[in-house]
């Protein structure tokens, strides 16, 4: 069965590591006929979130930016790919202030339930996305539906598109939007 899935990178970079993983992932979904939608944070304006919560009783964010119609295509979808570089051992800022702001579906009748994170970063070895990893994982934890199923962790990409050049993490990727 088809499922509605949403890939989001966050990377602010041309020729980003992360999207490039991303892309591949969402022709792997393609290929085995799942409705995809790509969304890159690139050119989107994010606020922080003040907050207030006042969205816990609206459902909606007082803030007018391009992060209520993200996280409201984020309710919306089966599958959620969000790709991250990896910064200082984290997940990108921008990232963590698009999950923040996707507030307003606490309350929700969200449809996701499968999460996945890919993340690239120049230093090599499992504890670099452990810390990232675990924002993703308390961010899934508030969704009781839903689930991290898997992270595909790309280590040793310390230049603008090496992961281009990297045929596992490039397989990796697209196996891993194939069998959703």
């Amino acid at each position: 069965m088809a499922e509605k899935v949403l890939v989001i990178s966050s990377s602010l970079r041309n020729s980003s590591n992360s999207e490039i993983l991303a892309r591949q992932a969402a022709r792997g979904a393609e290929e085995a006929g799942h409705d995809v939608e790509f969304i890159s944070l690139k050119d989107k304006t994010l606020y922080f979130c003040k907050g207030c919560l006042a969205c816990q009783k609206t459902m909606k964010c007082v803030i007018n930016d391009d992060a209520s119609e993200i996280c409201g295509k984020v309710g919306g979808c089966d599958v959620l790919i969000f790709a991250s570089p990896i910064y200082y051992y984290e997940l990108c800022g921008q990232l963590k202030t698009l999950l923040d702001r996707c507030n307003p579906l606490y309350p929700s009748d969200y449809r996701f339930r499968d999460v996945y994170l890919i993340t690239a970063s120049a230093e090599d070895g499992d504890e670099v996305y452990r810390t990232a990893a675990g924002g993703m994982q308390g961010w899934v934890d508030c969704f009781e539906k839903a689930r991290l199923v898997k992270v595909l962790s790309g280590g040793g990409l310390s230049e603008p598109a090496d992961a281009q050049k990297n045929e596992a993490y490039l397989k990796e990727a697209y196996e891993l939007g194939k069998n959703i």
